[in-house]
């Protein structure tokens, strides 16, 4: 092959590459590579509101609404955003359903990797929330995270815990955590009526007033609701169901006194 013949087959292998590679995007004269016109997820579409939980004398108690918005809209009613995590942990998330529903596959494969060893030992809540912090900084630290607010709580050996862990992994403990409007809303409640020797009717009691809070305060809020109880005997969540009501305060039969003329 002659040098001549040669230089054109290279030329032709190069303008092959490059057309395979790169995507022209009218954007003035240029042209950009593929990778670098990638997408991140900017807003969260169907998302669950706030989730409290306590613990009480005999371990966990955790509470959510069953509401789910597309938007501004309450598009669906019967969305469970509590799940038991293996032998030892609840998990409660409020946020983006399908992130919730990844994060669930995640923790289903740690739980099954764990199951294997047969070891006679088992994940605790501990490890559990541990971990979630690490996929959560992890996914932040892409500038991809997953849209949730996470709240882990469990007994192991007779150890109560109880802590949550934000969407750029912001993690820590607590007696009684909550997220949404709740961290706003239910929290100065819980830090004025929470105490270490709760039965489980009285921080169910508590919770119920959390939400019904909740529930006048918070637009996204439904009035369907479950409780959820972690114990050394493992998870029990309740059905589905309503709270007692009262809607004539005068702040909500007449809201726009003392605001004449705002609009």
């Amino acid at each position: 092959m002659t040098m001549e013949l040669w230089l054109e087959q290279e030329e032709a292998d190069r303008e092959t590459f490059e057309m395979t590679f790169m995507i022209p995007i009218e954007n003035g004269n240029g042209v950009k590579n593929a990778e670098a016109d990638s997408q991140r997820t900017l807003y969260p579409y169907v998302t669950g509101t706030s989730v409290v939980a306590i613990k009480y004398k005999d371990g966990i108690l955790m509470a959510s609404d069953m509401g789910g918005s597309y938007g501004s809209t309450l598009r669906y009613k019967n969305i469970e955003r509590m799940k038991a995590i293996g032998k030892h942990s609840l998990l409660g998330a409020s946020g983006e359903i399908s992130d919730f529903q990844e994060i669930l596959r995640y923790l289903d494969e740690l739980m099954l990797n764990d199951n294997m060893w047969d070891d006679g030992n088992s994940l605790g809540p501990k490890e559990v929330h541990n971990y979630l912090t690490r996929v959560m900084y992890n996914r932040r630290n892409k500038f991809n995270p997953l849209w949730n607010t996470l709240v882990l709580g469990g007994v192991k050996n007779g150890e109560k815990y109880l802590g949550m862990v934000s969407m750029i992994g912001v993690s820590f403990e607590d007696n009684h955590v909550a997220t949404g409007f709740g961290n706003h809303l239910a929290r100065p409640i819980l830090r004025d009526e929470w105490r270490e020797d709760l039965s489980f009717e009285e921080g169910v009691k508590l919770l119920e007033k959390c939400m019904r809070v909740l529930l006048y305060r918070d637009r996204s809020a439904i009035n369907k609701l479950q409780i959820a109880k972690m114990t050394e005997e493992g998870v029990t969540v309740s059905e589905p169901y309503s709270l007692k009501t009262f809607w004539d305060f005068k702040a909500f039969t007449n809201p726009t006194v003392g605001a004449e003329g705002s609009w």
